[in-house]
């Protein structure tokens, strides 16, 4: 039986085709340079995670009784084959694309990055005295001399060179993480010359070892699982277990050995046993890995080789109005980021910290700054005397120790900081602010599809909500009862949590479709979302399809939907847009007979979101909210430009129409 059924495709090779969609990016001659540079460091360091996290999970499940092992999939070393065949045939596609097109673009701009083999007389000179300055008091050195017992262990994520003595010894040198992966030479006949540390490296240890025989020198690298491993969730202190489980991510088991296909098999041989792999846990890659680092390529010219910067636009009507408490009781307020100012989310945490008026704040965080001006709002509200309520997630993967950090600081200044429930995580992205005016407690909300992160609101696309509306502030309090263990189960009937109402209610809006369409009325579905996995939900649109509804979706990540098939989804019409910005927003449309229901929130339709994670979703309630996001979700449906069409095999085939649709630039002109 195929993983890919023509019911549903299989969830980890849907992930890999997106990986491909941001492989496209790094192709599209239409990006500027350092742009398809960057999207290359973005497949590189999206696929270190997937080997870190999902590869991990699937050999774990290879572990476990076959009857359980069944229920989550089928034939989990088939899907394991499948996914290196797809990783060696992506890898050779990022080969090719590099040396036969990027290299040559950067020679065009003057930038050459030259081997070592290649190092001029002088270029030796200046790679020796760097060496010797910068690399070569760092350097950790390990020569194994007992190859029957010894055992090497090699850090995980970390990029190592490797090569064999004359008697057959063992070198593994680390390079070191704290300094820049690119090195840039002088400037030579108006060429820039720019080497990686690798090939520093190499020239210098060659040099170390010119009285021994040595083999040439070849990088590795491991990834390792990135599961934490908490033995129960549910006894003792969980924030303390999940502080003391963040180092198991440096020791988990191998989930991918990365090497240099040219090393010889001698070599290849050598490592293999002292760092207790085996052939299913090799990829073969080129002479370099750790692409991820090329977010941080040098750009030693005076030419402008990336994307213009985009500056926010600024809400004029927000900005007339000195108070935002006063902006938000006059009506809803959305927002659109990066188009539009993360400054006015900021601006409403630091005027409700110094407002007198002001009694409460309460606010989930689930991924935030290192630096964050949110964070110093909650500071300084807690410090005036306010009452400050902040539910920290523990368990948003990678970071852990940031979110642990500031919910220490948090504490220490006065706020109550509650953490992660067993078994289930915190994904909503909700603000309450309580406010007395005229002697009458009054609530203001913010409901978003993306963190309260400011990095990351200048790079994802998100919508935020600000409202006064009584209907969902006063619902919304109720979520943060939930959170604060006040309630069980929260009493809403505008808003959709999960895991409470979220699939119940959106199974009855695909449901009122389903009979509309039989009874010959207009009957369609629009969704947004980044992943649509959840095999019920999937099922229920199967069914629309067949009563006749039109669905249309655009899926930025995974797609396990199968569209096109006669009988199951030949009225389903998919595509995915991959651009300058991740597309993270999640919107739901549903043609309500003529007077749509749209809804927008943090819940993908995934069996996590709908079923193991408190999300909250809002319906637009204000006319001018609903036609703004409306005209933006139009923009992505009409993208001929980035869109990507998801078929049956998802081969990534762009749109293709007469016109010309370019969303996001679309969207930078139209907010």
């Amino acid at each position: 039986m195929s993983l890919i059924s023509k019911k549903y495709y299989n969830r980890d090779l849907s992930w890999l085709r997106f990986n491909h969609r941001v492989l496209q990016e790094a192709e599209d001659k239409n990006n500027p340079l350092y742009e398809r540079i960057k999207f290359l460091a973005i497949f590189s360091s999206n696929l270190d995670e997937f080997f870190k996290v999902r590869v991990s999970d699937i050999r774990k499940i290879k572990k476990l009784d076959k009857s359980l092992r069944k229920k989550l999939i089928t034939k989990p070393n088939k899907l394991l084959k499948q996914i290196k065949k797809q990783v060696h045939i992506q890898q050779e596609e990022f080969g090719n694309l590099f040396t036969n097109h990027i290299l040559p673009e950067l020679k065009k701009e003057g930038i050459e990055l030259i081997r070592y083999e290649d190092f001029t007389s002088s270029q030796k000179e200046f790679a020796e005295h760097y060496y010797q300055e910068n690399l070569k008091n760092k350097l950790t050195l390990n020569i194994n001399t007992e190859r029957e017992d010894k055992k090497v262990f090699i850090e995980n994520e970390q990029l190592y060179l490797t090569a064999l003595l004359e008697n057959k010894e063992l070198i593994i040198v680390k390079i070191p993480s704290d300094t820049s992966r690119f090195v840039t030479f002088p400037n030579q006949n108006n060429t820039h010359y720019i080497a990686f540390v690798d090939d520093i490296l190499k020239y210098s240890l060659a040099k170390f070892y010119i009285q021994k025989e040595i083999s040439a020198f070849h990088l590795i690298k491991i990834s390792r699982d990135a599961e934490l491993y908490i033995d129960n969730e549910y006894s003792g202190n969980l924030l303390t277990k999940i502080k003391d489980s963040l180092g198991n991510r440096d020791t988990g088991q191998v989930t991918r050995l990365l090497i240099d296909d040219t090393m010889p098999i001698e070599l290849l041989n050598l490592i293999k046993d002292v760092l207790d792999v085996n052939e299913t846990d090799i990829l073969y890659g080129g002479r370099y890995h750790n692409f991820k680092d090329f977010f941080g390529f040098p750009n030693p010219t005076q030419k402008n080789l990336s994307e213009n910067e985009l500056i926010p636009v600024q809400n004029h009507e927000l900005q007339k109005i000195p108070n935002i408490f006063d902006a938000i009781t006059k009506k809803d307020r959305v927002f659109y980021y990066p188009y539009e100012s993360f400054d006015d989310v900021l601006r409403l945490a630091q005027q409700a910290s110094l407002d007198e008026n002001v009694t409460k704040i309460k606010v989930t965080l689930y991924r935030i700054a290192k630096q964050s001006g949110l964070a110093d709002a909650l500071l300084t509200a807690a410090k005036n005397g306010k009452d400050v309520f902040v539910f920290i997630e523990t368990k948003a993967r990678f970071d852990e120790e940031n979110n642990i950090r500031w919910g220490q600081v948090l504490e220490d200044h006065g706020a109550k900081v509650m953490y992660s429930y067993p078994g289930i995580k915190v994904h909503s992205k909700i603000l309450l602010i309580e406010r007395l005016e005229n002697k009458v407690q009054k609530t203001y909300g913010y409901i978003s599809t993306g963190n309260f992160n400011e990095k990351t609101a200048k790079i994802y696309t998100d919508f935020g909500l600000m409202t006064a509306n009584p209907s969902l502030t006063l619902e919304l309090n109720q979520v943060f009862q939930l959170l604060e263990g006040k309630v069980i189960i929260p009493k809403t009937k505008k808003l959709l949590v999960s895991p409470f109402t979220t699939r119940s209610t959106f199974e009855k809006l695909i449901e009122t479709e389903i009979k509309n369409a039989k009874e010959g009325k207009e009957a369609y579905i629009i969704l947004k979302l980044n992943s649509l996995q959840d095999h019920k939900m999937i099922d229920l649109l199967y069914e629309a399809n067949n009563a006749g509804v039109r669905i249309r979706l655009i899926v930025r990540g995974i797609c396990c939907l199968v569209p096109g098939i006669e009988g199951q989804s030949e009225h389903i019409y998919i595509t995915s847009i991959v651009d300058r910005f991740l597309e993270h927003g999640r919107v739901c449309i549903f043609a309500n007979e003529g007077n749509e229901k749209m809804y927008m929130g943090s819940a993908d339709w995934m069996t996590r979101n709908l079923d193991h994670r408190i999300e909250v979703i809002t319906p637009i309630l204000d006319k001018d909210v609903y036609s703004r996001i409306r005209k933006m979700i139009q923009f992505q449906l009409d993208d001929t430009i980035k869109a990507r069409i998801i078929d049956q095999d998802q081969k990534n085939n762009y749109v293709t129409s007469s016109t010309n649709h370019r969303a996001q630039l679309e969207t930078i002109s139209g907010i």
